[in-house]
């Protein structure tokens, strides 16, 4: 290269970094409020204009159930209508509800079959007038997430991919790569305990199992309230979570 070029090489290389660094500074998220869970992502909460994957604990109903909700709690806290795409008509919206999703803020789509799915998710989340995208897949290639991770740039919407599996061996694909920013894995644990007969409160064990450019973290937290927000069991709000779930695994 001759050293005539260098000086617009240099300034390329500006305006690349300039633009990046205005798009790092425009990165919009959505806390938790819960600061032992916000710590761990970056900017402090899920990135909005970005894909996030769920996922169930294990291949049981309860644990998938758990994933649906958790989703339903995050797009509830989104601004916005939430676009929710399925294949299989088991979806129970008084349970969305329960978790701060109104039904006069969703739209269903259910889609015929899983290319069709991702399809309508690509264009929900670019359609720009949407809070957040939910579908729920049992595949997910790095290409088409790839695709969804730019159509969620390109709108500013929240993405969540649900990975619902009919076969234990399916499960294995949540395990390869893809373009997501954040994967999560729900589990169903026992209720709080009430004084006094009843139900308490659901707790689920949450997993953060990949955060780019964060870690890996495990929390105890009980299950979103009306408003989709989770909150931590008051033996653990009082106290060191990590603390606890450390002494957990020591027990196990």
């Amino acid at each position: 290269m001759t050293s005539a070029g260098l000086p617009i090489v240099e300034e390329l290389r500006e305006r690349i970094q300039r633009l990046a660094g205005a798009t790092a500074r425009r990165r919009v998220v959505l806390p938790f409020g819960i600061k032992e869970i916000d710590r761990h992502l970056p900017g402090g909460g899920l990135a909005l204009g970005a894909l996030h994957e769920v996922a169930g604990g294990g291949h049981g109903a309860n644990d998938g159930a758990a994933a649906a909700l958790f989703a339903a709690g995050i797009a509830a806290r989104a601004r916005g209508k939430v676009l929710w795409c399925i294949t299989r008509p088991d979806l129970f919206a008084p349970a969305l509800a329960q978790a701060g999703l109104m039904p006069d803020r969703v739209i269903y789509v259910e889609a015929g079959d899983e290319t069709s799915l991702l399809v309508c998710f690509e264009e929900g989340l670019q359609h720009g007038g949407l809070g957040a995208a939910v579908a729920e897949v049992a595949w997910l290639s790095m290409t088409a997430s790839r695709r969804l991770q730019l159509a969620a740039e390109s709108s500013g919407a929240i993405g969540i991919a649900i990975r619902r599996w009919r076969r234990q061996t399916e499960a294995a694909d949540f395990g390869q790569p893809t373009a997501s920013i954040t994967r999560w894995r729900v589990s169903a644990l026992p209720a709080t305990p009430l004084p006094v007969p009843g139900v308490g409160r659901a707790r689920w064990q949450l997993e953060l199992i990949r955060c780019r450019a964060g870690e890996s973290a495990d929390f105890e937290v009980e299950a979103c309230d009306a408003k989709g927000r989770l909150a931590l069991p008051s033996g653990l709000a009082h106290g060191s979570a990590q603390k606890e779930i450390g002494r957990r695994r020591a027990a196990g």
